[in-house]
């Protein structure tokens, strides 16, 4: 079984007030394991943020006990944007090895071998010697990320980390955190909004469940019905990860084939107003790049749907 790093017993979070406080989270036991990659999802304004400061020991927590924390133990990347005049992406990265570093803050060959790992990781190297104030939040985002990975703590934290990057690096950036976390043995939890990313890339979900945390894997929650139910999903069939698009055609198209081929050409029809099955009006053959129809050839799928029209 894998090792709990980080545990809390019966918390309660929100913030005090002094008729009432406003509680966010109530009696909760949540549990981080090393090796997993955890994905808290939730609505906003649920509390997700509050709960991650809280677990970091940077808000205190409305319960009677609070939890004992060592913040050598516990990395945090939270959204606040960091303004510092002339600060280079470098010289912020390096602040992540300052709880090991002499009284004079001497980087040893050690520090500069991490920060240089976490460069590269994170894809950063051009950007090195760049001010933090002439970044994109994208890239400030990612060097954040890498001033967490030097830190190298058993629990990383991370507040929306994929908020403001491109597809192509919010997948980048989810998948290394994912090998990081069965690589290095390390506990990490993202909250996110990034629904198809977690379903396929977390070890255990936490969803915000009116005051309470439901966890479990991604497959438990999707087929018991715990996310449809949370998040009330419109016009998104869940169980498939698609849209739900309207039949609005009159003809049904028998589409015969295989592979990503198949996939996509059905992902056209369908999103066209067709309806697609293995009996229909129109037979039609998806193999190899080509579309046969009505003993027609054509090469592009877009020519396809002209001719049905």
């Amino acid at each position: 079984m894998s090792e709990v790093v980080l545990a809390f017993d019966q918390l309660t979070i929100g913030y005090p007030h002094s008729k009432s406080p406003k509680i966010l989270f109530e009696h909760i036991s949540p549990v981080l394991k090393a090796g997993e990659l955890v994905c808290f999802m939730g609505p906003n304004g649920i509390g997700k943020s509050t709960l991650l400061k809280t677990m970091a020991g940077l808000m205190p927590a409305l319960s009677k006990q609070q939890p004992v924390l060592d913040p050598q133990k516990i990395a945090i990347v939270l959204t606040d944007r960091v303004h510092a005049m002339h600060l280079t992406v470098r010289s912020l990265i390096a602040y992540g090895r300052y709880p090991y570093v002499n009284w004079k803050a001497d980087l040893s060959s050690k520090d500069n071998e991490a920060i240089d790992h976490a460069l590269t990781l994170m894809h950063l190297e051009a950007l090195a010697d760049k001010e933090i104030n002439n970044l994109s939040d994208g890239q400030l985002q990612m060097v954040m990320i890498a001033r967490a990975l030097v830190q190298d703590t058993p629990v990383i934290l991370l507040d929306e980390p994929t908020a403001h990057l491109d597809l192509n690096n919010r997948l980048e950036v989810t998948n290394i955190l994912r090998k990081l976390a069965r690589e290095k043995n390390k506990a990490i939890l993202v909250s996110t909004h990034e629904l198809d990313l977690a379903l396929q890339t977390a070890d255990i979900l936490w969803l915000a469940d009116d005051k309470k945390l439901l966890t479990g894997i991604p497959e438990d929650l999707v087929l018991d019905g715990s996310l449809d139910r949370i998040f009330q999903f419109k016009g998104f069939d869940l169980k498939t990860g698609k849209v739900f698009h309207e039949v609005y055609r009159k003809q049904k198209i028998k589409l015969l084939g295989e592979g990503h081929i198949y996939l996509w050409t059905k992902n056209a029809l369908e999103r066209c107003g067709y309806e697609v099955g293995l009996e229909g009006d129109i037979e039609l053959k998806a193999f190899d790049h080509t579309w046969e129809i009505e003993n027609t050839q054509v090469s592009k799928l877009q020519d396809l749907l002209k001719k049905l029209n």
